[in-house]
């Protein structure tokens, strides 16, 4: 069974910048197309960012375009998220999905995703 392990997360101030890494086990990862999603409390689970299977497509939400990268790298079995010009409204825990994918595409929409790891907090605060 895929097991997903996200990693990262802290307090960082206005304007900072954190990178989540996901580290992935018990499959290879070439199969599966990536996500990461946020809750904050209070609030419904959203859709940050995804990567496709080969990482040649990734699509990202409006709130974080411009801001946010996603990445893969196969030979460390993880997928990155890096996080600059945080502002407070990204707190939140973040979680890093999987979905076993036979297409080259993503799609950022939680109810896809079927592995899902445990979240690392981010807070933005001064």
């Amino acid at each position: 069974q895929l097991q997903l392990v996200e990693s990262g997360g802290g307090l960082v101030q206005p304007g900072g910048s954190l990178r989540l890494s996901c580290a992935a086990s018990g499959f290879s990862l070439d199969y599966y197309a990536f996500g990461w999603f946020r809750q904050a409390p209070g609030k419904e689970r959203e859709g940050v960012s995804c990567i496709s299977k080969s990482g040649g497509r990734t699509n990202y939400a409006d709130f974080v375009k411009g801001r946010f990268t996603i990445s893969r790298d196969s030979a460390k079995n993880a997928v990155y998220l890096q996080m600059n010009s945080l502002k407070p409204e990204d707190t939140a825990v973040y979680y890093c999905a999987a979905t076993l994918t036979v297409e080259d595409i993503c799609v950022i929409r939680t109810k896809n995703y079927g592995s899902w790891g445990q979240g690392t907090q981010v807070t933005v605060s001064s």
